[in-house]
């Protein structure tokens, strides 16, 4: 058996990311869809039932303890300044809803940067560093590329590639 390229490789954990969260995605719309029917089958709404799972924030998204990929809304993120490493808790409600919660967050610093968009994705220039923000964040401060931007990432930004847009400045 021949050894897989790590281009494919790569792709194929993408791929399987991506399932992940649609999977996710399908979870919570679900209830939202068929409501408390008593039409679905116990497996299913046990499966379904009040799950807590914890997590760290990769800057869109909720890396679970169960290794699964959560979405995070990202009016969520924004509203609350999540940063890259901050912990979560997810709640699946009994009918299907997700809650997320903050409850570690990381120590941050706060640095200003030129806002800029480059291929429909919003980024902050902090010394020739690219950090990616949330669309949601941009709309909310109604910031435009070229505005100066204060905005705040991880203590240890070494392996940051998102930060968490603070104001407009």
């Amino acid at each position: 058996m021949s050894e897989i390229p790590e281009k494919q490789l790569k792709r194929i954990l993408n791929l399987i990311s991506e399932a992940e969260t649609n999977l996710a995605a399908a979870h919570e719309l679900i209830f939202s869809v068929v409501g408390r029917d008593e039409s679905l089958s116990s497996d299913v709404k046990n499966d379904l039932k009040g799950k807590i799972i914890e997590g760290v924030f990769d800057g869109q998204n909720m890396l679970g303890s169960d290794s699964k990929i959560y979405p995070v809304p990202a009016n969520y993120a924004s509203k609350s300044k999540l940063v890259q490493g901050d912990i979560l808790k997810l709640t699946i409600a009994d009918d299907g809803s997700f809650l997320y919660k903050q409850i570690g967050p990381i120590a941050r610093k706060q640095l200003v940067g030129q806002l800029n968009l480059e291929n429909g994705k919003y980024f902050v220039d902090v010394d020739g560093k690219q950090l990616r923000v949330l669309l949601a964040s941009v709309t909310y401060f109604k910031a435009k590329p070229g505005d100066q931007v204060s905005i705040n990432v991880p203590e240890d930004d070494s392996k940051c590639e998102w930060a968490a847009l603070e104001a407009a400045l």
